[in-house]
């Protein structure tokens, strides 16, 4: 008897504690008494509507507010050399080609944040090594390279192979076709800004980009312009808008379906 009588007091201790916790808890005043007064609409934007654009009918295809940089006929439409005279790159087969000693060129148009759609191709017979294999490269703003090489089964510096920032970041894959394939580079590109009586950078530039459809930068804050030798800086003249510049780097490297989306 004195057993049950134990177990009776027990179980009804535990229930009346267990009433006692779940009527607390009902009963405790809210942390954020404001969020009980909210309704779901408190929370939903409507107006302006998001802007409405068509896309390409393939991922690589221009969306309808694109600007077409080179669509694989007149280079001299979008291009000039780096004097601001027509250029010296060859069109063919519907590919834009660099021709040695015709230098850089650079887009007519100049940009500040963008997104970039470029496709290349490297030669292929392959001739070289290293740096020396299917180089150019791709300047935004004139200032800031994102690398094109054959890195395909080529060894070289890290930070200076296909899809690198060039000496400042390495891609974070390896992701290069064989040479004679065309390859794809997406790049997403937030330019700088500056103070009004500074050189140097308030929000420095940042760059994305993808190879082939994998991310191989991912946001990344760039240092500085572009060096061959030396330590880029954040201490730079103040810029806005500019060009962006293809290399021409002695070798045969074809440029094709070039578009550009202003941010």
């Amino acid at each position: 008897m004195k057993k049950l009588l134990i177990i009776s007091s027990m179980l009804f201790t535990c229930v009346y504690g267990i009433g006692q916790t779940q009527q607390t808890t009902k009963t405790a005043p809210s942390k954020f008494p404001e969020l009980e007064k909210m309704t779901p609409g408190m929370t939903e934007i409507w107006e302006p509507e998001v802007k409405i654009i068509q896309p390409g009918v393939t991922n690589s295809d221009a969306p309808s507010d694109a600007i077409i940089l080179f669509s694989g006929t007149d280079v001299n439409a979008e291009w000039t050399d780096l004097q601001g005279n027509p250029s010296k790159w060859i069109v063919k087969d519907g590919a834009l080609i660099s021709v040695k000693g015709a230098g850089f060129i650079k887009s007519k148009r100049k940009f500040e944040s963008f997104q970039l759609h470029i496709e290349w191709k490297t030669p292929s017979e392959v001739t070289g090594e290293s740096q020396g294999r299917g180089n150019s490269g791709v300047f935004l703003q004139e200032l800031y390279e994102v690398q094109v090489l054959d890195s395909y089964n080529n060894r070289t510096y890290r930070n200076g192979q296909a899809a690198s920032i060039y000496k400042q970041y390495p891609p974070l894959v390896n992701v290069c076709r064989k040479p004679g394939e065309w390859q794809t580079y997406d790049i997403i590109y937030t330019a700088p800004t500056f103070g009004n009586d500074s050189t140097i950078f308030v929000t420095p530039p940042r760059v994305t980009v993808l190879q082939n459809g994998a991310l191989v930068q991912n946001n990344v804050i760039v240092r500085g312009p572009t060096e061959y030798i030396g330590i880029p800086e954040y201490f730079i003249k103040k810029h806005g808008p500019g060009s962006i510049e293809l290399q021409d780097h002695g070798n045969p490297v074809a440029y094709r379906n070039i578009w550009i989306r202003e941010l």
